[in-house]
């Protein structure tokens, strides 16, 4: 499946490192230690790699069979260097023929399971003047390179901090992480697939629009007037608002503005977020909300060593509220949390929101996108604390929100009543169609404060196919982490065409 170096100095991080990288691919680990604990130093060393450990993992001593250690699932060898000097020691002239052999079957391993290999750094140092000395580095730096290139990522360690040195882009930013509602939607279908209002921009907006694009062609956008706007609207210094190119581009800053060495991502929810991260090659652990338990968010089931956890409130697809105190309960000293509300203004009222809220560790990222129906425009934005506000700017773009974006933002901002209007109706919307779902049979529904609702079905593929035969777009969900092809997201549209598409899924 996969094999990962980490090569790095004593006490660089290497092995912290690693435990995040093993910690990220969500598989059963077996730590294969080849450290001796008979030497008291070593002995304290290992407590306190154990202490930090994820309680699950396997811990077993390494022999000289490097190999026969591994788990079937996942595994994480630490360190090479220190099984080198171990096979050297005990099998002394014929270490060469021991150690190629072993590190040949431990790339074969990796073929078919998730190997980590926590290589000690070789050659920044002076040649041993021992024999013994040199044989051991000798054979650290050759196994190290034929695990290298093998391995299809390789991170060098330093200080802590993580330089890639060769391999792709995580392999799990697949097409399904990229995969979103609007791809459902074919020409000429009804659509209930994008959960953007289907009533096009208010006629305040679109004159507020036209007036910007009649001043937008000759000039560079401004975006002071709609921070001030926004600033005003959620009770928050200008220093604090980050306008962006919608709610998608704010949340692909993390990984170059924060640096995170763990994310956690809270799921089912926008798979962008998990998406940026990776391709940021920053590791990510997924936080699941079972749908058996109503997608109830447990911020312990975070892991202590995250230093980013994002959530979205409310959550697509499930259009899950989670509370306040549960948002709150996710801070812990080091971590930042990051709040996607980008459904929030859909809510009347925005209970549980902390927009409002000046928290020195919590960013909330907007989106006016779906509530104004202007997707094509891409109007997001961020809202943090100074400091963190300052990190987002500094790795977004120039120019980065447009003219036209920029007058929507200002202009909303300061109609909050025509706002909470336009939130109504899709509140109305969705009520309408969930009260109609609960009364097919053979589906199951969850509760949801925004437009959409999520469903499950026993055979998913089928409904949606039934669906699209009748001319009705809807979103397949099993691209959502968590979820599988029972489920479908579906967006409210007026209560006519709620009637005729619920009608025609009770058929399906």
């Amino acid at each position: 499946m996969s094999l990962t170096v980490v090569i790095g100095g004593i006490r660089s991080g290497k092995s912290a490192h690693a435990e995040r990288l093993a910690l990220a691919s969500g598989r059963a680990i077996v730590y294969v230690a080849t450290a001796d604990g008979s030497d008291p130093g070593m002995a304290e060393r290992i407590r306190r790699h154990l202490e930090r450990r994820p309680r699950g993992w396997i811990t077993v001593q390494a022999g000289d069979e490097l190999s026969s250690a591994l788990g079937e699932g996942g595994s994480l060898i630490d360190g090479l260097g220190t099984w080198i000097a171990g096979v050297v020691e005990r099998r002394g002239a014929a270490a060469a023929d021991v150690v190629a052999s072993e590190v040949g079957r431990v790339i074969e391993a990796a073929r078919t399971r998730e190997v980590i290999v926590v290589a000690e750094e070789a050659g920044q140092g002076l040649l041993p003047a021992s024999a013994v000395g040199r044989a051991w580095l000798d054979l650290l730096g050759e196994a190290t390179q034929r695990l290298a290139a093998a391995a299809g990522r390789v991170d060098y360690v330093l200080a802590g901090r993580v330089i890639s040195l060769a391999g792709a882009v995580d392999a799990a930013v697949s097409s399904e992480l990229r995969h979103h509602g609007d791809g459902e939607v074919r020409s000429g279908e009804r659509d209930h697939a994008v959960n953007v209002l289907a009533t096009g921009p208010p006629a305040w907006l679109a004159g507020v629009l036209e007036d910007a694009l009649a001043h937008a062609a000759g000039r560079y956008p401004d975006e002071a007037p709609a921070v001030t706007a926004l600033a005003a609207l959620h009770g928050r210094d200008p220093s604090e608002i980050v306008p962006t190119n919608g709610a998608a581009e704010a949340l692909w800053l993390l990984g170059p503005a924060l640096r995170p060495r763990l994310a956690a991502c809270v799921h089912p929810a926008f798979t962008e977020t998990e998406a940026a991260l990776r391709m940021h090659r920053v590791p990510v652990v997924r936080v699941h909300c079972a749908p058996e338990a109503g997608f109830v968010l447990d911020p312990a089931a975070v892991p202590p060593a995250a230093d980013l956890v994002v959530v979205g409130n409310p959550a697509s697809p499930s259009g899950t509220l989670h509370p306040a105190s549960a948002l709150l309960a996710l801070r812990a000293p080091g971590r930042t949390v990051v709040i996607d509300e980008a459904f929030m203004s859909l809510v009347p009222g925005e209970p549980a929101s902390l927009v409002r809220e000046r928290l020195e560790d919590v960013i909330v990222v907007r989106s006016l996108t779906k509530l104004l129906s202007i997707p094509g425009l891409r109007v997001g934005y961020a809202v943090a604390p100074p400091a963190l506000a300052r990190a987002l700017r500094a790795a977004r773009p120039p120019w980065s929100a447009n003219a036209l974006a920029l007058a929507a933002l200002g202009a909303a901002a300061e109609q909050p009543g025509r706002l909470r209007i336009l939130a109504e109706r899709a509140a109305g919307q969705g009520a309408d169609l969930q009260e109609r779902l609960r009364a097919v049979s053979g589906i199951r529904t969850w509760p949801s404060v925004t437009n959409f609702a999520l469903i499950e079905t026993t055979d998913g593929p089928r409904a949606v196919a039934r669906l699209r035969a009748r001319g009705i777009a809807v979103r397949p969900a099993a691209s959502f982490p968590g979820l599988d092809q029972r489920h479908i997201r579906i967006t409210a549209r007026d209560p006519q065409r709620n009637a005729e598409l619920v009608s025609a899924l009770a058929e399906s």
